[in-house]
């Protein structure tokens, strides 16, 4: 397993709704976005090792930082719906009118959301580790799964971390986890404290948006029409991989795949399996 972090390329800058975003990207042809997750220190770095073997496939790779996390700019609206709608915000303004999304973890709720919004600017979507995107298991009467994801914020919210605690949180996601060198502890580290742990406190207090229970985004996901691929680690949390195999007996058409030895971090831990995956999916028409 490759443990050295990729040459980190150029930091970019664009302006969506009034605040700067950050992104990094490699490469030339189709477009593919590459959506982080919503933990504490959660940025486009998460990508780094994933934007040179994407580029090397004949794929323009674009990792970029939510509003309000890593290096782009917080504003007023700290919901999940302004991160939704920044993406196609984001592909505008750099010109991009369709793009392939790879999704990581809670940005997988984002990524359906916007499939099924508008579903001519995307043409592929694969999602990694998003748990609200299984179906929970007959004995998860009372949605415990579905609540995981708001506790972790809830506890991580507490107290700013040191280097040890934010090692900690990295090395609970990571099955492998020599993958957390000194430089990678110190690059998320560095976007999970100052700034960036106001901005996650805040988010994690803020009243949950919307309302009512409506269809679940896992039945919502089934009802696209795009390409979908969904992979997941067998050691992750929450059931994921039981759940998985519930949703692949129940649906046997999706193409849905659980990586052993692989926790949530499924960019790092499954790396390799990962573009093996996604090279020939993105390239399907």
């Amino acid at each position: 397993m490759d443990t050295h972090l990729a040459t980190k390329p150029i930091d970019k800058y664009v302006a969506v709704d009034g605040l700067r975003m950050r992104y990094v990207e490699e490469g030339a042809g189709p477009a593919v976005l590459l959506m982080h997750g919503a933990s504490l220190g959660s940025s486009a770095d998460v990508f780094l090792r994933t934007l040179g073997p994407l580029a090397g496939a004949g794929f323009r790779a674009i990792a970029f930082d939510f509003p309000g996390y890593g290096l782009s700019e917080v504003g007023a609206d700290l919901s999940l719906a302004f991160q939704r709608d920044s993406v196609p915000k984001f592909m505008t303004a750099l010109g991009i009118d369709k793009a392939a999304l790879l999704a990581h973890s809670r940005s997988g709720a984002i990524a359906v959301q916007l499939a099924r919004k508008d579903p001519s600017r995307y043409t592929h979507l694969m999602v990694l580790g998003t748990g609200t995107l299984l179906p929970p298991l007959p004995e998860d009467v009372e949605g415990r799964y579905a609540a995981v994801a708001q506790r972790v914020d809830q506890q991580m919210a507490v107290t700013e971390p040191t280097l040890a605690d934010t090692k900690k949180l990295m090395e609970a996601d990571l099955f492998h986890t020599d993958l957390v060198t000194p430089e990678e502890l110190a690059l998320r580290h560095s976007r999970s404290i100052g700034k960036a742990f106001q901005t996650f406190t805040a988010r994690a207090n803020a009243p949950e948006g919307g309302g009512g229970q409506g269809v679940p985004l896992w039945q919502q996901m089934l009802e696209l029409k795009l390409p979908l691929l969904l992979v997941y680690g067998k050691n992750d949390r929450a059931h994921a991989a039981d759940r998985a195999a519930l949703f692949k007996k129940a649906h046997p058409e999706l193409d849905l795949h659980v990586v052993p030895d692989c926790k949530h971090m499924v960019p790092w831990d499954a790396g390799a399996e990962v573009m093996r995956l996604a090279v020939p999916f993105l390239k399907r028409k």
